[in-house]
């Protein structure tokens, strides 16, 4: 008998379930086409099918904040975490409606409850918290500043009557230019500009035909090119520091529509007040997320570009501004849209026209072109465009005859950027990877240790790339070079230096012979052995491994402590297994080529690690 009910109940609710179901998706259908009312009765009709449905409960919730009732909301929320009590969106709908009821500690205390179900939901939780600060801090705002008005303060006075006059109608463009630039000096502080706001200030541009027909002008004439002026200035004054009236300003569709227009119009007092504009959203975290979130920034990377032919502050501005948006990974997505096509046909125009462009801007520009290399679509669409890398020789050649320091951070930024790029190999960087060595060996001998370094890193990523090019810079002494600045060298040009040194001895005979002669009892490489750096110790093995075939390289090294070194590594518990593999190569390489290293090999007890090596010798 209670095996018959048990199963009639679960057949019951099972249906119960299906009806749910159903209505549930009638619920959603109407929330999507914003018909609440009608969402909120299926999805009561919903419950009544089936009464711990968590969904029913928070699609209600979401309904209900729709019709503002907010009440509701929350005790649907809390009927949602009786059923799952980790349920993030009932936690997230709940917050909202503590924040509509200006609930801020609720609201927070849901919020911390997301990140602690969830650690992965950050960023989330950090928006919401700030939408919950901003909104604390408007109401203190607009509280204070009712104050001041019925207190009869001046300042508080004057923006109400200068508002009240830019909403006469029928005025010429300069009465409304002259007041704007008049109310851009009043607003002074949070009380004025919060002032400005709760007295409609913002709908100067929307509900004014005459500023507004000024504003978004194609061509302006000197009027309006003040008005548009005094508009930036203003919006400068009451956006400063304040998060509430930038998003406001930035959410103005007009606003939005005409910012890449006024940083392409040519003129130059524009560009410069809509760079300043431009900088308030972009120099902190939360003016950026506006930035990326209310603009379509895919050309943005090519118009702030554009800068970098100004000779004045302009240049510096706009760099700063993109220099702050790379930050923000959304904004390197929307880069990848128009890169091919618009962004590197002028980056490599600006590279080649390096002698007559602002030399400070362009090296900041390559420097962050550089960093969006971090973004493997842009990296790979950049390592693929010949100009791109014509452009970047041709500057490097430049420099042999302009060697002023602006243009030495140039090169600086260019050999980054060019090391970058190589972290991509395709058959266009194999095509430059000669014309790319050579330039690099020329710089060696550059009197700047930065220089240097960099070209020796170029040097450490180009060369696998071309068998060529390994032969060439050998032929050029790039091996007795390499051991020169191993020895005097910081642990950087260490690292790029036994690179370069490891592929050059791989293949190459002369370069092996070249690093015995250069490197007397391989002094150089047993310091490197030593180092604490596992990328250096990998590298020196490797390299010692592959010089050992010189005849009386591996004699040499007799009264050596080498055995002792390589055994230490071979079984040691390095994090990257190369260094174990790398060493016992070369220790098994070594008894070979010089069978009295097996004494020592004996004496230290190490012949179990040599025979282990020995698989590692079939796989050579």
């Amino acid at each position: 008998m209670l095996e018959k009910d048990a199963k009639e109940r679960a057949k019951r609710r099972k249906r119960n379930e299906h009806l749910a179901n159903a209505l549930k998706e009638k619920g959603n259908d109407a929330f999507r086409k914003g018909d609440y009312v009608i969402a909120i009765q299926r999805y009561t009709e919903g419950l009544e099918k089936l009464r711990d449905k968590q969904e029913l409960y928070t699609n209600r919730a979401q309904a209900y904040l729709k019709v503002h009732e907010y009440e509701k909301a929350i005790g649907d929320c809390e009927w949602a975490l009786k059923c799952n009590e980790k349920c993030i969106k009932a936690y997230f709908l709940m917050g909202k409606a503590h924040l509509s009821l200006k609930h801020y500690s609720e609201a927070r205390q849901c919020y911390e409850k997301i990140l602690q179900i969830n650690p992965q939901k950050e960023s989330l939780f950090k928006d919401c918290m700030n939408e919950v600060n901003l909104e604390e801090k408007r109401i203190k705002d607009e509280e204070r500043a009712m104050k001041e008005v019925q207190s009869g303060k001046l300042a508080a006075l004057s923006i109400k009557e200068l508002l009240q006059k830019l909403h006469r109608p029928d005025q010429s463009v300069l009465y409304y230019a002259g007041g704007i630039r008049l109310l851009a000096g009043t607003v002074k502080d949070c009380t004025e500009q919060t002032l400005f706001r709760t007295n409609n200030g913002f709908s100067i541009l929307g509900d004014n035909e005459i500023v507004r027909r000024g504003f978004c002008a194609e061509s302006k004439n000197a009027a309006e090119v003040d008005l548009s002026v005094s508009l930036l200035l203003l919006w400068q004054a009451v956006c400063t520091g304040n998060e509430e009236n930038q998003h406001l300003l930035l959410t103005h569709p007009d606003v939005n529509a005409q910012l890449p227009k006024l940083l392409s119009s040519g003129v130059s007092e524009i560009q410069k007040e809509t760079l300043a504009l431009i900088y308030l959203y972009s120099e902190n975290e939360n003016g950026r997320r506006l930035l990326v979130r209310h603009l379509d920034l895919t050309k943005w990377l090519q118009v702030l570009m554009m800068f970098v032919n100004s000779p004045d502050a302009r240049a510096s501005s706009a760099i700063n501004i993109l220099s702050d948006l790379t930050q923000e990974e959304r904004f390197k997505t929307q880069c990848r849209v128009m890169l091919s096509t618009d962004v590197l046909p002028l980056f490599t125009q600006l590279l080649t026209s390096a002698k007559l462009v602002n030399q400070a801007a362009l090296a900041r520009c390559i420097g962050i072109m550089g960093n969006l290399c971090a973004d493997v679509v842009i990296r790979m669409q950049m390592a693929e465009c010949k100009e791109c890398w014509q452009a970047c020789l041709k500057l490097v050649d430049e420099y042999f005859d302009v060697s002023t320091s602006k243009y030495q951070e140039c090169l600086f930024a260019v050999l980054g950027l060019m090391m970058n790029l190589l972290l991509e190999s395709n058959v266009i960087v194999q095509y430059f990877a000669v014309d790319i060595s050579g330039r690099c060996m020329s710089l060696l001998r550059d009197k700047d240790g930065r220089i240097v370094t960099r070209a020796i890193g170029v040097l450490s990523r180009i060369l696998p790339a071309s068998s060529s090019a390994v032969e060439e810079v050998v032929k050029g002494g790039v091996v007795k070079k390499m051991i020169k600045f191993l020895k005097a060298g910081g642990q950087t040009t260490c690292i790029y230096g036994i690179k370069t040194l490891s592929i050059c001895t791989r293949s190459n005979r002369q370069a092996q012979e070249d690093l015995v002669k250069s490197d007397k009892g391989f002094s150089v490489l047993l310091k490197l052995l030593d180092s604490e750096d596992e990328m250096i110790v990998g590298n020196a093995a490797l390299c010692l491994g592959q010089c050992l075939v010189v005849p009386g390289a591996a004699t040499s090294l007799l009264n050596s402590s080498i055995v002792m070194i390589l055994l230490k590594h071979a079984g040691g518990d390095a994090r990257r297994t190369s260094v174990q593999e790398n060493a016992a190569i070369a220790l098994g390489k070594l008894c070979v080529a010089e069978p009295r290293h097996i004494f020592q090999l004996r004496k230290l007890n190490g012949l179990a690690i040599l025979n282990s090596s020995m698989k590692y010798m079939h796989s050579v």
